[in-house]
Parts: structure tokens; C-alpha cells; sequence
């Protein structure tokens, strides 16, 4: 029988949440691989839809890739993200359904997809990929990064220059590294509970 889990202490808490900070300069630290393989390996486990996982990444860290995507950049996001350790590219699969043989191996979801129109299926991987990019800052957090999601970019640009074979597409970025906490703007306030939720 399950039992009850505790809810995260304080500290966990303000880690994840609370004390998290959008970022967008950079201590010059690199990130390291296994920590990024990591950062995988926890997003992966949070739920999406049919387990379908669509969402693909790209860590754009080498200088090489880094000079590939700058000129997707809209000009106000150049330097923070030419200058932090790592911009993850959050894409999605849009045949992410071929994994189904793999990912829901007790029923052809599959067949169940490839029947909607194509529309539909790019909508689940769009939303479910939004859905993982979301864990993925947690995740990231959890592991003691800091991260500066974005949009501000040219997303043909971007699946020109790192998707050419034209499956994936690219959602949103998320800069990655540590940041300089003395260089962060004064947080802007969030709408109370009774403006923006009801209990019914």
C-alpha cells in the first residue's frame, strides 16, 4: 500500500520556486556533460500525454553551435545567451509517435495518432514539449543551476540551422549555467490567488 509523501522542506521549496530567479547573466562556469545528461534524465520521468515524450534538446554549447545560432537571436538576447554556458534548444518530434512501440508498449498508440490529423498531432507534441520544457527548469533548479527561458528568436532560423531534416522543431530556449545572482533586476510582482484562480 502507498503511503502519503511529505511535502518538500523550505529549503527545497525556495529552491525550486521561491528563491529561483530568471537569469540572464552568467558566472563563467561551465556546466558539465553528466550534469546535463542528468538534467535529462529527470525531465524525462514528469508526465505527458500517452507517455508520448516529445520533446527533443539540443545543448548548444561548443563555440561553433554557439556562433550558429546567434544570428536566430533577436538583438536584445545576443549576450546573454552567447555568454552563459549552455542554451538548451527545447524542440518537439513531430513524429514523436514512432516511439509509441517503445514508450506505450501494452497498446498501439501509434495507430491511434497516426489516425488524427496532422494538426492534432503537431498540437500534442507543441503542448507536451511545453509541458517537458517545464520540468526541465525544474529539474534544472533541482540540480543547482540557474536558467533564463526565452523567446526572442526566429524559430525557421533555428530549425534551418540545427533541424535541416525538417522532424523537429523548435519551441523555446532555455539559457543554462550559473547566474550572477548581483546582476539579477527586482523581481516583479505575481497576481494574488483571488486574481487569477477560482474554487468551484
Amino acid at each position: 500500500m502507498a503511503t502519503q509523501q511529505a511535502g518538500l522542506d523550505a529549503n527545497a521549496l525556495n529552491q525550486l520556486f521561491l528563491d529561483a530567479r530568471t537569469h540572464n547573466a552568467w558566472l563563467d562556469k561551465p556546466v558539465a556533460d553528466d550534469v546535463l545528461q542528468q538534467l535529462y534524465a529527470l525531465t524525462r520521468m514528469a508526465p505527458t500525454a500517452a507517455n508520448s515524450q516529445p520533446v527533443r534538446i539540443v545543448f548548444v554549447k561548443s563555440r561553433e553551435a554557439k556562433e550558429r545560432l546567434k544570428p536566430t537571436l533577436s538583438p536584445g538576447n545576443v549576450d546573454k545567451t552567447m555568454n552563459a554556458p549552455v542554451t538548451a534548444i527545447i524542440a518537439y518530434d513531430t513524429a514523436f509517435y514512432e516511439k509509441f512501440p517503445q514508450l506505450f508498449p501494452l497498446r498501439d498508440m501509434k495507430a491511434g495518432f497516426l489516425a488524427m490529423p496532422a494538426e492534432a498531432r503537431e498540437k500534442t507534441a507543441y503542448m507536451n514539449s511545453s509541458l517537458q520544457g517545464g520540468y526541465f527548469i525544474l529539474a534544472a533548479r533541482a540540480l543547482g543551476l540557474d536558467c533564463g527561458p526565452m523567446a526572442g528568436f526566429d524559430n525557421a532560423k533555428v530549425d534551418a540551422a540545427f533541424f535541416p531534416e525538417g522532424k523537429w522543431k523548435s519551441n523555446f530556449l532555455i539559457n543554462l549555467g550559473y547566474g550572477d545572482a548581483e546582476k539579477l533586476f527586482p523581481r516583479n510582482p505575481r497576481l494574488d490567488f483571488s486574481e487569477a484562480c477560482r474554487i468551484e
